[in-house]
């Protein structure tokens, strides 16, 4: 019809277009008679539909932290490990303490996100917290403690090296030895805590780029596609190069060994704690 404005303009403002103008373009399109108007009136429906119910599952994620909140703890750390089982590689650990009124639509357990999912995230959530640090414990140090303890040196090291220092501490499936702090470990809390959640997210991002940058160095291991994980691909290029220095010497491999971390073996003796690589951040 002539004189109505094209709905291709609406599509595209709508996309950027918050509170009172938002409603101003959704009352444009209730009012126009186009079938096209109706269809994207609808399309917006259930958009904003899908963005209250986001917003209430993220809501619902903090249930730990105002729990903590509501006791008077008011820097809340969320601490998480990526890299326990792999053949090659450090593990790494995060910590993050998010602001009250965090909003970061689409964050979650790391391993349920696609890496370009997870790289998105990484921005926001360093804008949204108060403090977030990211520790690396390298192979020969993992050889030296064992696997247990230099994910626990690591998450210790997490929660030192935030310029806000926590006063409660969110952990993932288990508690931390030797923590001064007040902590509660949470079975499959990557998915039910947004500060375990944000801290999986670094830890995986941090991570799997340290392993890409290894491929480059250390070429035909295959790091930048399975992540020192041992896949079949993985154990082939072992056989056939033998062990690269970023392989954990304590890990068993080769033709008599199982094909699948769970089933790798690694000691248990103790040793004595070095700090590990770090970088970190805060508001």
């Amino acid at each position: 019809m002539t004189g109505r404005r094209p709905l291709e303009e609406y599509a595209k403002e709508l996309e950027s277009a918050r509170g009172a103008h938002r409603r101003a373009l959704l009352k444009e399109l209730e009012a126009d008679p186009r079938r096209g108007a109706r269809i994207l009136l609808e399309r917006e429906r259930r958009r904003e539909r899908a963005e209250r119910e986001a917003r209430r599952a993220f809501q619902r994620r903090f249930t730990f932290e105002r729990r903590l909140w509501a006791a008077g703890f008011r820097r809340v750390a969320g601490v998480d490990e990526v890299g326990r089982g792999p053949l090659a590689g450090p593990v790494v650990t995060a910590a993050v303490i998010l602001r009250p009124d965090a909003h970061i639509p689409g964050l979650d357990d790391s391993k349920r996100l696609d890496p370009m999912e997870r790289a998105r995230l990484v921005e926001p959530i360093r804008r949204q917290a108060l403090a977030w640090s990211v520790v690396t414990v390298p192979p020969a140090l993992i050889d030296e403690l064992n696997i247990a303890q230099a994910v626990f040196l690591g998450m210790r090291r997490a929660l030192e090296t935030l310029r806000v220092p926590p006063d409660a501490v969110l952990v993932d499936g288990f508690r931390i030895p030797g923590l001064a702090l007040p902590q509660e470990a949470i079975v499959g809390g990557d998915g039910l805590s947004n500060s375990i959640a944000a801290a999986s997210v670094l830890a995986k991002v941090h991570r799997d780029r340290l392993m890409e940058i290894w491929d480059r160095r250390l070429p035909g291991y295959g790091f930048a596609r399975h992540k020192g994980y041992a896949t079949a691909e993985h154990l082939a290029a072992l056989r056939a190069l033998g062990p690269s220095p970023i392989h954990r010497r304590s890990f068993r491999w080769g033709a008599e060994t199982a094909a699948s971390a769970e089933q790798l073996v690694w000691p248990l003796e103790e040793g004595s704690a070095r700090a590990g690589n770090g970088e970190g951040g805060g508001a």
